[in-house]
């Protein structure tokens, strides 16, 4: 008895952890929701963040990605595929003014255009 529940939980563990990294596809859908909606409208925004709406989107989004996205893109895409990880890109939201990722050179807090 004792040998499956070890064995079960050790399953479980590196089925599970090896899909807290991913794409992410709902959380950052959220995010990329977020983004818009402060660029439309950044009352609402902040609204939607102190009611709060987006951090339980969020939250939510993060655990569907970790049982549902995250797994299928790395056990089923990544993980034996020998090529790069699966990406994901981000929505547009056209703005005329922007902060750019750190990650991209970007300068902390240099607002560009507009």
């Amino acid at each position: 008895m004792r040998k499956q529940a070890l064995g079960l939980a050790l399953l479980l563990s590196v089925t599970l952890t090896s899909c807290f990294a991913g794409p992410h596809q709902l959380r950052r859908t959220v995010d990329d929701w977020d983004n818009k909606m402060y660029v439309e409208n950044p009352w609402l925004d902040a609204a939607l963040w102190v009611i709060p709406v987006i951090p339980f989107a969020s939250l939510g989004a993060t655990f569907v990605d970790t049982f549902v996205g995250d797994a299928y893109a790395f056990w089923f895409k990544d993980a034996f595929s020998g090529e790069n990880g699966t990406g994901y890109k981000h929505h547009d939201v056209g703005a005329t003014r922007n902060m750019h990722s750190l990650l991209d050179d970007g300068k902390f807090l240099e607002i560009t255009g507009g």
